[in-house]
């Protein structure tokens, strides 16, 4: 059974900055592409970022310029850099993986930006 855990999660303030971390239970080089998502309360989830096998990202026009995605293939982790935080990036961040074997979710972390 393939697990994806999310840590890095918490309170910054705005402005701040916090990395968010996804460990994978199998070879992260399996997954022909990951990305975060993120979901507000009352809010649908949406895609904020996405890294493919190959190293091509995508990202969501709202946190172009302030976030970044990587995977350590050697340390079987995907990351998310997020700097210069506002309070509309609060929401819970899911890490997601998509194989030829199907398509994996993490539990989630929380990012509260507040003051």
């Amino acid at each position: 059974q393939v697990q994806l855990v999310e840590s890095g999660g918490g309170l910054v303030q705005p402005g701040g900055s916090l990395r968010l971390s996804c460990a994978t239970s199998r070879s992260i080089s399996s997954f022909r592409y990951m990305g975060w998502f993120r979901q507000a309360p009352g809010q649908q989830r949406e895609l904020v970022a996405g890294i493919d096998s190959v190293g091509l990202r995508n990202y969501a026009d709202s946190v172009k310029g302030r976030f970044t995605i990587s995977r350590d293939n050697a340390k079987n982790t995907m990351y998310l850099q997020m700097n210069s935080l506002k309070p509309e990036d609060t929401a819970v961040y899911y890490c997601h993986g998509r194989s030829a074997l199907g398509m994996y979710w993490g539990l989630g972390t929380q990012v509260t930006v507040s003051s």
